[in-house]
């Protein structure tokens, strides 16, 4: 299968000029203030309307927070002069809540920053699809292939499933009135209660709904998650799926089955993993829907991470500030990487800049 968009690994390769800016500044902060993110996840609302059974951020509790809409809108402006391309609006909560979303979208589109959006696709409302020509990508979290399951893990009323379906039908149906790039998708993790409900959902996606992928990908356990269901889950026994998965896949349609992630949480943190952490604080950023702004999402309300707040400074006096700087140090010098989230959101970034930073790759001169 063909992964095109990259979903199983990384595209930071797609942007020498910021890797090199990021291994000469390493350990240098005057350097270091001025290497801006490539990305940056943004919360805009700390409730959700779900409670799914594998919620990493459970430990937060869904705050009814929402990020200020001219806030926000000022910051994305100054994201695009710094230099940053794109966002995710995801989060600790549902992001579709947030009233003003569409106002978000553009914001940020006309600043020159990308968008995106992972979310449960319950909450999409007329405004939405009316900027959905402008979004990138949106990836819906979708983890049965029937409704009680669906309702099960995702811990919500059966209707919603249906509400989904028909909610991304629309979405296509935009997509395609308005001769848009968006890509759209559904992602689903593969758990015990849902593993043998895949290949039905994906028929759902490429035949009922019309969607460019399926992601079927492995759980990761937050260091601070309060669920630990499926903290010991095994994934060797889920591996020969991806042979029955490959013939679900078509020219328009790709099953993206994570077989390279699920090897990596079979290794666990023993496994072939890099000293240190590169990625932090360089390449990406999270804000909390309280405005927060963390250097990493495996840390989040650990304050060692928090580099400042959206709602008192700039992004730009953010990125310079001390907090900043203390934690490179603390990454540079104390942070134990064994102990941190397994299988993170910038490992394969982590693993590459490893293997420059510190020649791991045999014969490099042979090109």
């Amino acid at each position: 299968m063909v992964d095109r968009f990259r979903i199983d690994g990384h595209k930071l390769m797609y942007h020498p000029e910021r890797v090199w800016k990021l291994l000469e500044a390493r350990d240098d902060w005057d350097l270091a203030q001025s290497v801006y993110p490539l990305y940056v996840e943004i919360s805009p609302v700390g409730a959700c309307n779900h409670r799914c059974t594998f919620c990493a951020v459970d430990y937060i509790g869904y705050k009814p927070l929402f990020l200020d809409t001219e806030v926000i809108q000022q910051r994305l402006g100054e994201m695009g002069d710094l230099g940053i391309k794109s966002v995710m609006f995801a989060g600790e909560g549902e992001p579709l809540l947030h009233k003003n979303i569409d106002q978000l979208v553009l914001a940020a589109t006309q600043s020159g920053v990308d968008v995106s959006f992972t979310t449960n696709g319950t909450v999409m409302r007329d405004s939405f699809y009316e900027v959905l020509p402008s979004i990138t990508w949106i990836k819906v979290s979708l983890n049965a292939g029937t409704s009680e399951t669906y309702s099960q893990i995702h811990r919500t009323q059966e209707s919603d499933f249906n509400l989904v379906i028909e909610n991304l039908k629309r979405a296509v149906e935009v997509r395609n009135e308005t001769d848009s790039a968006c890509t759209l998708g559904i992602q689903a993790l593969l758990l015990p209660e849902n593993f043998d409900e895949l290949e039905v959902l994906a028929r759902i996606a490429r035949d009922e709904i019309g969607l460019d992928y399926l992601v079927i990908k492995p759980y990761s356990h937050h260091l601070q998650s309060l669920t630990q269901t499926y903290r010991e889950i095994d994934y060797s026994q889920f591996m020969e799926l991806n042979e029955r998965f490959s013939d679900l896949s078509t020219d328009d349609f790709k099953v993206v089955f994570r077989q390279n992630t699920m090897n990596k949480h079979s290794q666990g943190i023993e496994g072939d993993r890099y000293p240190r952490c590169f990625a932090t604080p360089f390449v990406w950023a999270y804000i909390m829907a309280d405005g927060s702004v963390y250097g990493c999402s495996a840390y989040l309300e650990d304050q060692r991470f928090n580099y400042g707040n959206i709602n008192e400074h700039s992004f730009e006096e953010i990125w310079k500030s001390e907090k900043r700087k203390e934690n490179l140090e603390f990454i540079r010098e104390k942070l134990n990487i064994h102990e941190c989230r397994l299988n993170c959101r910038m490992d394969e970034v982590n693993r590459y800049l490893d293997q420059i930073a510190n020649d791991r790759v045999p014969h490099v001169n042979f090109i």
